[in-house]
């Protein structure tokens, strides 16, 4: 499979009555995760903090044909969290798939980022990921299942003015690399994702150092995948029991560069999207 880096380990994976719980589900990668699944044969819970978002793409799923469950749930809470997964067994039996893709993005030097700001995204990207990912870790190595976590070319390689989001994209990483050493003699499939650019909600629900909304367009580099597209090449991955996806030209390009010519990736990225924070940078 094109964007999947070198050494990936490949075991095939049958999705079709498997049982995905997806996080960050009412948003546009992760409605799109959910779609995708249901295409291919997969039962679906789906989590989000946005209730009347959520129950309208479980309606929409069900109305296809889809057997969804709606789980409205706030994943920085780990009582909640537990709770999910209780709520997941409970309706359908089993637990066979977590697909971490809840996000949220900061968009601001860190001379102008106010701690609160920092800690707001480590708890939703980081903590909320390792949250569900440990209640839902028993569940899915009884089924020798898999675990998905969404991260970002910033998961990998410095990316200017998102000193926050970068660093929870880069404990991901950690996180979830030494997890798969830990589950893959149980049969658990752990798989890392790093897009490029999205064209989802996510750069227009960015937090400034304050906390407050950004104003104004964010820069891209690469152009933007669809989440249809992203999604198919998730769910194509987790099938084939990839570890790392880099699933645009984009990712792929970043990958090799930042590892062959670290100071050259930097100077491009800092000139390209540095443009916003042109005072500093």
């Amino acid at each position: 499979m094109a964007g999947v880096a070198p050494a990936a380990r490949r075991m095939r994976r049958d999705l079709a009555g498997r049982v995905v719980l997806i996080t960050g589900a009412a948003g546009g990668l992760g409605a799109a995760l959910c779609h995708r699944l249901a295409v291919a044969g997969a039962r679906i819970a789906a989590l989000d903090l946005e209730a009347a978002r959520l129950a309208s793409l479980v309606g929409d799923l069900q109305a296809a044909g889809a057997e969804a469950l709606a789980i409205p749930a706030d994943i920085t809470d780990p009582a909640a969290c537990v709770e999910a997964v209780g709520k997941t067994v409970a309706h359908f039996g089993v637990l066979d798939g977590l697909i971490n893709n809840a996000g949220i993005s900061a968009r601001s030097l860190l001379v102008d980022t106010d701690p609160a700001v920092i800690r707001r995204v480590m708890e939703v990207n980081f903590f909320g990921a390792a949250n569900l990912t440990r209640a839902a870790l028993q569940a899915i190595i009884a089924r020798r299942g898999f675990i998905v976590a969404v991260s970002s070319v910033a998961g990998f390689a410095p990316l200017t003015g998102r000193t926050a989001y970068a660093a929870s994209k880069h404990a991901l990483h950690g996180f979830f690399d030494s997890l798969r050493t830990e589950v893959a003699g149980a049969g658990v499939g752990v798989t890392v994702v790093c897009p490029s650019f999205i064209r989802t909600g996510i750069g227009s629900a960015a937090t400034d150092g304050s906390g407050a909304p950004v104003s104004g367009p964010r820069i891209t580099t690469g152009g933007e995948a669809t989440p249809e597209e992203i999604a198919a090449r998730i769910v194509a991955a987790v099938a084939a029991g990839h570890e790392l996806l880099l699933p645009d030209a984009t990712s792929r390009k970043a990958w090799w560069l930042s590892r062959l010519a670290p100071r050259l990736y930097a100077r491009i990225m800092r000139r390209r999207v540095g443009v916003e924070f042109a005072g500093l940078v």
